[in-house]
Parts: C-alpha cells; structure tokens; sequence
C-alpha cells in the first residue's frame, strides 16, 4: 500500500508540474535558459536517469561522431527526451527495443526517438501534440496527454521543430530538431574549449 501511494504521489506531483509548465509555455513565460552542451552527453545521461522505466525494453544509442556543441537548455531538452522515451515504453509491448539516435542536418542537430510497436493510425498524428489528446485512451496507460504539447513548446522555444512519423504495424519514430549556432558562435566557443586549463568546454 505504501508503495503504491508514494507511485500515485509521483504520477500526480509530475502532472500538476507538467500542467504548470504547459500553462508557462502558453503564457510565454518558460523561457530557455541556455549554455553550451554536448547533445551526445545529454542523451547518455537520459539513458541512465531512466533505466529503470526502460528495463523491459533494450534501449541504443546511435550519435553521429563529433557532433558540434549546442546551445539549448539541459533541462528542457533533457525533459523533451524523457516524454518521448517514456512514451514509446508506456505503447509498446515489453521487449520492444527503443533507438534513440542524432545527426547533424543542414542548420540543425536531428535528434529522434524510434521503437518497433504497433505504429499510429495516420488519423490521429496531425492531432498527437494537441494538449490532452490521447491516441490510445483505452489502454491502460496513465497519462494525461500533455506530455507531447509540453515537448512541441520547449522544441519550438528552442527555434526547433518536432513531428512523428508512423506507419501501422511498422512502429514509430519522434524527431525533433535543434539550431546550429552560427559560424562565428561555433568558432569562438571553439577556441575557448581549447584554451581550457583542463581541455574540455564547461558550461558557464
């Protein structure tokens, strides 16, 4: 009994701070408070934060060597990754293994979230990132469908984009993109990375 309240209390403590930043996010006011980050490092540590949600599904890594620095803010990012591996663990079977990925595009760092389960009926991706849409409201998965508008609005604070893409039967990819710096921001953080006592960039 204990143990089943304390799970309650998290579920409820996550909704009622997830519907405060959804109401942040409408109003303008979360705003991005970013810093130099390695996105590779940032998805490592997704991975470990949520081993043990993810145990019943082998979850990979694949991250393109050498991918520049980004500026963006850990704890939204970090945030927006977490919604998505959560989901493809609450709708999909156990086993079903997850891949999240990142390369770098024109512009942008594409970071994506794939898992082999059942797919999306085409009908209900255009509305997935509506507040409080549920694709699938009869299963038996809690949640209260703002988990994709919370990740749609950091996304798009950043100056990224986020979609889906799914075909029944052949499972479901979540990708979301992350600006590039200029040329000239990339150089300059380059040089203070080198001129580090330790060698590596910290963030400020």
């Amino acid at each position: 009994f204990l143990t089943a309240i304390d799970e309650e209390t998290d579920r409820l403590t996550l909704m009622v701070s997830n519907l405060l930043d959804l109401s942040r996010i409408e109003g303008g006011a979360l705003r991005p408070q970013k810093d130099w980050y390695d996105i590779d490092e940032l998805i490592v540590d997704v991975r470990a934060r949520l081993a043990q949600r993810t145990g019943s599904h082998p979850l990979t890594i694949t991250v393109e060597p050498d991918l520049p620095l980004l500026r963006f803010d850990y704890v939204q990012i970090a945030q927006v990754l977490v919604n998505l591996i959560e989901n493809a663990v609450k709708y999909t079977p156990d086993g079903t293994p997850i891949v999240v990925a990142a390369h770098q595009i024109p512009g942008a760092i594409e970071i994506s979230v794939h898992d082999d389960g059942p797919g999306i009926p085409p009908e209900h991706q255009l509305r997935l990132f509506d507040k409080f849409y549920r694709a699938y409201v009869r299963t038996a998965a809690p949640g209260a469908g703002i988990g994709l508008a919370i990740s749609k609005g950091l996304v798009e604070a950043h100056g990224g984009h986020i979609w889906v893409e799914s075909e029944p039967e052949s499972g479901t990819t979540f990708r979301f993109t992350l600006p590039l710096p200029s040329t000239s921001r990339a150089r300059s953080r380059a040089a203070e990375i080198e001129a580090a006592p330790s060698g590596k960039g910290q963030a400020a």
